[in-house]
């Protein structure tokens, strides 16, 4: 079983940043494939970015350029920059670990970009 924390929400402006971070619990976290997913409110849950475990990246065409995934596995942690927000990056935001066929998730943390 892999527990997901996720941290680093908040209200930002318009043009802003945050950083998000997910910590993991185990010992395997360096060969877990990561992911930030989003969910806005009466919308489908989407894939943001995602980090193999020899540190490939994957973005979102919407948030490509705007946001840095990245990973720290002496610390078991997963990293979202967010740069240039967005009100339409409101959302909560979930982590994802996935490996061997199995996918865990955190509760989330809800970025709110508004003026």
């Amino acid at each position: 079983q892999v527990q997901l924390v996720e941290s680093g929400g908040g209200l930002v402006q318009p043009g802003g940043s945050l950083r998000l971070s997910c910590a993991a619990s185990g010992s395997m976290f360096s060969i877990y494939a990561m992911s930030w997913y989003r969910q806005a409110p009466g919308k489908q849950r989407e894939l943001v970015a995602d980090i193999t475990s020899g540190g490939s990246t994957n973005y979102a065409d919407s948030v490509n350029s705007r946001f840095t995934i990245s990973r720290d596995n002496a610390k078991n942690t997963v990293y979202l920059l967010m740069n240039s927000l967005k009100p339409e990056d409101t959302a909560v935001y979930y982590c994802n670990a996935a490996i061997h066929g199995m996918n865990y998730w955190g509760k989330g943390t809800l970025v709110t970009v508004s003026s």
